[in-house]
């Protein structure tokens, strides 16, 4: 069954009645989730939608979202996700880079995806047919209800792009990383074989859906299986604690800050975590204290991955029931290859730091009409990630830092994520990101910003003062002399991504 949504299909006449998304009291069946999906695709028909065409879909995880995506996909067209969030001058951007037909667009965020396509029109010669479908509880569910299904799923290849994903931009403009059906399709049985989901689990469904982590891991691997995603349109720490106890959730999918939050937030310990059999951290590194932390508060394990939007994304996973070595993002999972490669594409030995380099069935088929970017990122069939790792004697993979985040200070080399991981050591410290900022003499110097827990929150500024250079003692007293932060600045909270991702590019010192 090539196509991704044939999952559905068969999900919805196994399990008809088993709830597939629900976002408080509103719960949608396989069957029911079906159903509207097959009214979506036929809405595409009505509206002259051709198979391949890009459909725009930006909207924050509510139960429309995941219909309409897989109306799309058994359509035979392309799904375009984008972050609600987005203005209208990044919506234009987007629906022109993907060359979209059509913009399913939620009520909230309308406005912004009409202006977008104002401006196309605007701009191109002979104006254009884009359409802005407003996605709403009330107008747009009538509509589609007088709609006749269509239960055809298309037929397509599996090297067919089932969605477009725009990479976050950190380098240049967003790239349109092309993931196939057998991409998507792969990804979603490794999460389910690494997470044991079936019928009868309710996963956490925190992570947006327009991101790969939540969109594979959470909506793809519960509808493969059977299982229940129960909605957080915007992620709150003390509402997921309540949602965790109210649906007894038994596996939660999120980011450190994630984790951060729920165990800083007061009605933690008076909260039923009974029910959450096991918690999975990618997007960013979880440090190794927060890890031992979460596992004694909410006594489940938690287990760290990685991946990213070219690779679908789950590149390498710590395993259920096995010894974990803490730092570590576990071993590649089954069909995918790993690397550590220097400069000039050579293997590196064991234990010797290089890029983490990747092949295999979760690999993109490339960069959207960009082929000097796909080229660049893939030059041998290797994709290279960016990111500095190194194998252990074991074979588990440690990810030394981003490429990019580098500090050279003093003809040092200085990667961040080892002092971050000092200063989450800290008692006061409640996230930090560690960057560097030019220098004269040292050409980079180290600078940490931390945000401070609620209970250690200085009273003044003397006490402000003092806390910061405490903190920037603890650090000096454990890392090597050329590595220690010069500077520490205490905010309120570092600037966050969609998934809750630390910026540090949006950080000003």
């Amino acid at each position: 069954m090539p196509n991704l949504a044939n999952n559905l299909t068969s999900t919805a006449h196994e399990h008809p009645e088993a709830v597939a998304i629900k976002l408080d009291d509103v719960e949608l069946t396989f069957s029911a989730l079906d159903e509207w999906s097959q009214r979506v695709a036929r809405l595409l028909a009505q509206k002259d939608v051709q198979a391949g065409d890009r459909i725009a879909l930006i909207m924050p995880n509510i139960p429309q979202m995941a219909f309409i995506y897989y109306g799309v996909l058994r359509f035979g067209a392309v799904v375009v996700p984008l972050n609600p969030l987005l203005k209208a001058r990044e919506i234009e951007y987007h629906l022109s880079d993907s060359g979209a037909r059509l913009v399913f667009a939620w009520e909230g965020v309308a406005s912004e995806a009409e202006s977008a396509v104002g401006q196309i029109a605007a701009s191109a010669a002979q104006g254009t047919t884009l359409e802005v479908v407003t996605v709403d509880a009330g107008t747009f569910m009538q509509q589609l209800s007088t709609i006749e299904p269509e239960p055809q799923v298309a037929e397509v290849d599996d090297e067919d792009t089932a969605v477009l994903l725009y990479t976050s931009g950190t380098t240049g403009r967003p790239k349109g990383a092309a993931l196939t059906h057998l991409n998507l399709r792969r990804n979603a049985e490794i999460s389910r074989d690494l997470m044991g989901t079936s019928v009868g689990d309710v996963l956490f469904g925190g992570l947006p859906f327009f991101h790969i982590f939540g969109q594979t891991c959470a909506l793809n691997a519960a509808v493969l299986t059977g299982a229940t995603v129960t909605l957080l349109p915007r992620f709150q720490p003390g509402k997921a604690l309540e949602i965790i106890a109210r649906d007894s959730v038994t596996i939660f999918e999120g980011v450190p800050t994630m984790y951060i939050a729920m165990l800083r937030h007061p009605s933690v310990a008076e909260t039923d975590l009974s029910s959450l059999r096991v918690a999975v951290s990618g997007g960013s590194a979880l440090p190794v204290e927060v890890l031992h932390e979460f596992e004694r508060v909410f006594s489940a394990e938690l287990l760290e991955g990685y991946g990213l939007s070219e690779t679908s994304p789950i590149v390498s996973f710590n395993r259920r029931g096995v010894v974990r070595k803490p730092g570590s993002i576990g071993t590649p999972v089954d069909g995918v290859q790993v690397r550590m490669l220097d400069a000039d594409g050579t293997e590196v030995p064991t234990g010797e730091v290089g890029e983490l380099s990747v092949s295999g069935h979760c690999v993109m088929k490339g960069y959207w009409n960009n082929d000097d970017a796909t080229a660049a990122a893939i030059p041998d069939g290797w994709f290279r990630t960016g990111d500095l790792a190194r194998f252990d004697d074991d074979g588990a993979i440690f990810i030394v830092d981003r490429k990019k985040d580098i500090i050279l200070r003093g003809g040092y080399n200085v990667y961040p994520r080892e002092i971050e991981e000092v200063l989450y050591e800290h008692p006061a410290v409640a996230e930090a990101a560690v960057i560097g900022v030019p220098d004269e003499l040292q050409g980079e110097e180290i600078v940490a910003v931390v945000g401070i827990r609620a209970e250690a929150e200085p009273a003044d500024d003397a006490a402000r003062e003092l806390l910061g250079s405490q903190i920037l003692e603890f650090t000096k007293e454990r890392v090597a002399a050329y590595k220690y932060p010069r500077r520490v600045l205490l905010v309120e909270a570092l600037p966050k991504g969609p998934t809750g991702k630390i910026l540090k590019r949006e950080i000003r010192v």
